[in-house]
């Protein structure tokens, strides 16, 4: 969502979870392909884009111990679209109000750099297709292409620059527990071992697979990795099976985990609120009631 406030418009970026993630092989290029159905969640930051006067990329990343230079991935997406779009005389200014957890597995660094992409293709008026974002998406992280589309949810393969949308999850809320801790996604592929089996994708091609929330349920490959390197996370897991989550997985390379609750009556349904009550009693456990785009 964009909002003009005075000369600066105001987007939300939203969080991701993976519904199912499969890890097919490693590329030459150093990255993983992927088979993996991800949605986005209400849980958002907030990105200020501003023009400036003066050539470059300012960021600021209030209340947060995030970089505020070409480190963070947000910089880098400002420069890349500048350059591409041969404004590199125009001069952005960036504010990013963190709210997603970082390297929590629910895509915050990925959808501040997608958002950052497409708010500067509205404020600057340069007029890049979807299929151009994309591109410009692709070198800054396998997730970002994600967050440049007007997608809810996408079955998406490559390195997540392949997406078919999927219909979104309705009728139901999403439970996020972090136990507090960051988990680097590079370090979890580095450590992820690619067997011989199940090495296929299961993921089916027919849309009726995406037809109600519980056909989503699957299966993450990185948790082999993060969970017995963090136990926390198995923990919250069984927490929230027992909380009575239809659905319960590790989202991305963690460590946050998600629970699904299909809705009652048309709301909330009361096993969120327990839930909830059980997660809050957990140290450290960061807890957010979500619903899907």
């Amino acid at each position: 969502m964009l909002v003009r406030s005075g000369s600066s418009f105001v987007l939300q970026a939203p969080a991701k979870v993976n519904l199912s993630l499969r890890v097919l092989g490693r590329r030459s290029d150093g990255y993983h392909d992927l088979d993996t159905v991800m949605q986005k969640l209400d849980l958002c930051d907030l990105v200020t884009l501003g023009v400036t006067d003066k050539p470059g990329v300012v960021l600021h990343c209030p209340d947060s111990d995030l970089p505020e230079d070409r480190s963070n991935i947000v910089w880098r997406a400002a420069e890349a679209f500048l350059a591409a779009s041969g404004c590199e005389k125009v001069g952005v200014d960036i504010t990013l109000q963190k709210r997603i957890p970082i390297a929590a597995g629910l895509g915050g660094g990925s959808s501040d750099a997608g958002t950052v992409l497409t708010g500067l293709n509205s404020l600057l008026k340069t007029g890049f297709s979807a299929t151009e974002l994309i591109t410009l998406a692709r070198p800054l992280g396998a997730d970002v292409p994600f967050f440049v589309t007007d997608y809810g949810a996408v079955r998406a393969q490559g390195i997540g620059d392949r997406m078919i949308a999927v219909q979104s999850l309705k009728d139901c809320t999403v439970v996020l527990a972090n136990p507090g801790f960051s988990v680097s996604t590079r370090w979890v592929f580095e450590k992820y071992a690619l067997t011989m089996e199940d090495k296929d994708s299961k993921l089916s091609d027919s849309q009726k697979k995406f037809d109600h929330v519980l056909a989503y349920a699957g299966n993450n490959d990185l948790e082999r990795i993060s969970i017995p390197f963090y136990p926390e996370i198995e923990a919250l897991k069984q927490k929230l099976v027992h909380a009575g989550a239809s659905s319960v997985l590790m989202s991305g390379s963690g460590p946050t985990v998600f629970g699904i609750f299909p809705d009652e009556n048309g709301g909330v349904s009361a096993l969120v609120r327990q839930a909830v009550q059980v997660l809050q009693q957990q140290n450290n456990v960061k807890v957010f009631v979500t619903q899907p785009v």
